[in-house]
């Protein structure tokens, strides 16, 4: 049986290997990694999980970044509980990775560079009114109005990876912050 995916059997490479996956993702809208899924929960106790664009992706330091409304749900929710996660399907690898982060919502001076580089275009999403999630008597009875302070980076310091391979041999290892990324094989 011939593994496709060589990166998958080891610890390290497979780390590398989910890593690349989300920078590309920032720089390449067609990357799966470009839409993960990230929940929260409310302060009633719900789970919500929704599709976001990753904006940033820093191995180094082991930070993702994401732009959202500051009058979203999701805001709400990481001011209750800072936790998250996030969810990248790659079935052109077969890779699932699962990442829990912790996460800081920043605003104002914080986020002034990130808001200046935000085309217009996609500015439009950062200051609907009435604000997102509020009920509304027609499907189009918003309006678009961007604006600076509406628009927030949440800073996602990953915490844990679970990357799942479902090559021939199905492979799945966790890397914690706290083990300085060091894998451990899990039985998948």
């Amino acid at each position: 049986m011939t593994d496709l995916h060589p990166w998958a059997a080891g610890l390290d490479s497979l780390h590398d290997q989910v890593w690349l996956r989300l920078q590309r993702g920032v720089a390449d809208r067609h990357a799966p990694a470009r839409h993960p899924v990230l929940a929260t929960v409310t302060p009633g106790g719900m789970p919500q999980a929704r599709t976001v664009v990753l904006r940033g992706a820093d191995p180094d330091e082991a930070v993702l970044e994401v732009h959202t409304d500051l009058l979203s749900a999701k805001v709400a929710d990481l001011r209750v509980n800072p936790m998250a996660a996030l969810h990248v399907w790659d079935a052109g690898v077969y890779l699932q990775t699962r990442i829990e982060a912790r996460a800081m919502i920043l605003t104002g001076a914080a986020v002034a560079q990130d808001w200046a580089r935000v085309p217009d275009p996609s500015r439009q999403s950062y200051g609907s009114q009435p604000p997102p999630g509020t009920p509304i008597d027609d499907a189009l009875a918003y309006a678009k109005r961007p604006d600076v302070a509406c628009f927030a980076v949440l800073r996602l310091t990953v915490m844990a990876i679970d990357a799942v391979h479902l090559g021939p041999q199905h492979r799945r290892a966790r890397y914690t912050r706290e083990t300085g990324w060091r894998g451990q094989w899990l039985a998948p």
